[in-house]
């Protein structure tokens, strides 16, 4: 405990707070839509591909603000930048509250609180820069734990939802008095950070290893984020699970893939994450073929908890190999990969919606899932042998010095 406190105390505790909170709260709104995606559809009668694309569309939203607000954050810093996102989020929120009755206008109000899925961009930057080497893992490790939102937006949305007189329009107004005090502890616990110049991103986008990591991230945390999302209406629509306790089930995986993230990382960090990596989309491709079949509830439960937990460690894995191929780009690269991962979380509900309409059914979703991972292992058993030779040696070859900022910034991050 002492070591703790005292790793705590080395940087700036009063910013590390602010990380956190500002990064809980920010992932606790940008899944709103989805854990109130049953009751909003039912209000407004939407179609299963309606579903998909209402739930997804904050997701892209955020993977594109993520560049935008990366960059910003290096240049303005990311308190000014944190504060101007939290802003623009109650914007939102009174949209959502007020208004934002027709499918149009939630697309719209999606596309407005992707900036709070950007907010990977302000809090890490805010953390990591306050804290020495040494302690580098800790304070990532604190701010990382505000994706914890996303359990607390579809454990406790749907149950507000159903209070005399709120309704899925009063969860968004009720969710200003969280997202307006963070703001306040924000602007007044955090402290500014030095602005610095944007690193180039045009040479890094020349390597087909960029693009093979933005495929390998896409289906992991874009899997994992699109299914925090979504599966509280695959739980009602498939198994006539009513919304709070569908909201219940979900948070549970998404627990799951929430906080095993570091395990993964930690995990490839000794086994090797090429290694790691086919092991989990081995995993990932039979779990996911399993839920494709549509067997009974809980046993779908059980699927689905261990396909998250596959998801989320195959995030932490992906990270480590990032760091070790693209070492001296390592900010531009985890900016673009992480938004390749929202990008990834577009497309997944909007899969399981259009198939749903096309098909009758959600499996023929999941199936196409599964074999877009068994696609990733694939991909990875043929290059395996070059990025082994290039820059992935054996675990037992890399170097006990390897610089520890990095690698726990990763995991962490995006």
């Amino acid at each position: 405990m002492k070591k703790l406190i005292a790793g705590i105390r080395s940087g700036d505790p009063g910013s590390l707070l602010a990380a956190f909170l500002y990064f809980d709260v920010s992932f606790m709104v940008w899944v709103l839509i989805g854990a109130l995606g049953v009751l909003i559809s039912q209000d407004l009668e939407l179609s299963p591909t309606q579903k998909g694309l209402m739930v997804a569309v904050p997701l892209l939203s955020g993977a594109a603000m993520r560049i935008l607000i990366g960059v910003l954050t290096d240049r303005f810093g990311p308190k000014r930048i944190g504060a101007w996102s939290l802003s623009v989020v109650i914007i939102s929120l009174l949209w959502g509250w007020r208004a934002a009755g027709s499918f149009p206008e939630l697309l719209g109000l999606g596309l407005l609180l992707g900036v709070a899925g950007a907010s990977f961009a302000v809090a890490l930057p805010l953390a990591s820069r306050w804290y020495p080497l040494a302690h580098q893992g800790l304070a990532m490790g604190i701010a990382g734990a505000g994706n914890s939102g996303t359990i607390i937006a579809v454990l406790v949305a749907p149950r507000v939802a159903h209070l005399d007189g709120i309704g899925w329009h009063g969860v968004f107004g009720l969710a200003i008095l969280p997202v307006l005090a963070t703001l306040i502890a924000f602007l007044l616990l955090a402290r500014e950070v030095p602005p610095r110049t944007p690193p180039r991103a045009a040479t890094v986008l020349r390597e087909p290893d960029l693009w093979w990591f933005c495929g390998f991230y896409s289906v992991t945390f874009g899997g994992f984020v699109g299914l925090a999302s979504f599966l509280s209406i695959f739980f009602h629509d498939q198994y006539d699970v009513e919304a709070v306790q569908a909201g219940m089930l979900t948070a549970l995986c998404v627990f799951a893939g929430s906080l095993i993230r570091p395990v993964g990382g930690f995990l490839a960090d000794r086994a090797g994450g090429l290694r790691l990596l086919r092991l989990l989309y081995g995993f990932i491709a039979v779990l996911f073929g399993c839920v494709g079949l549509l067997p009974p509830l809980y046993p779908v439960v059980g699927l689905m908890f261990l396909g998250m937990l596959a998801l989320g460690m195959g995030n932490g894995a992906i990270f480590q190999l990032v760091a070790q191929r693209f070492a001296g780009q390592i900010g531009v690269v985890t900016g673009i990969v992480g938004a390749a991962g929202g990008v990834g979380g577009f497309f997944l509900p909007s899969l399981l919606g259009a198939l749903k309409d096309l098909t009758g059914s959600y499996g023929a979703g999941f199936l196409v899932f599964a074999f877009i991972a068994l696609g990733c292992r694939a991909a990875i058993a043929v290059h395996q042998r070059r990025w082994t030779l290039a820059w992935a040696p054996p675990v037992e070859e890399l170097a006990l010095d390897q610089p520890r900022r990095i690698r726990m910034e990763v995991v962490f991050g995006g």
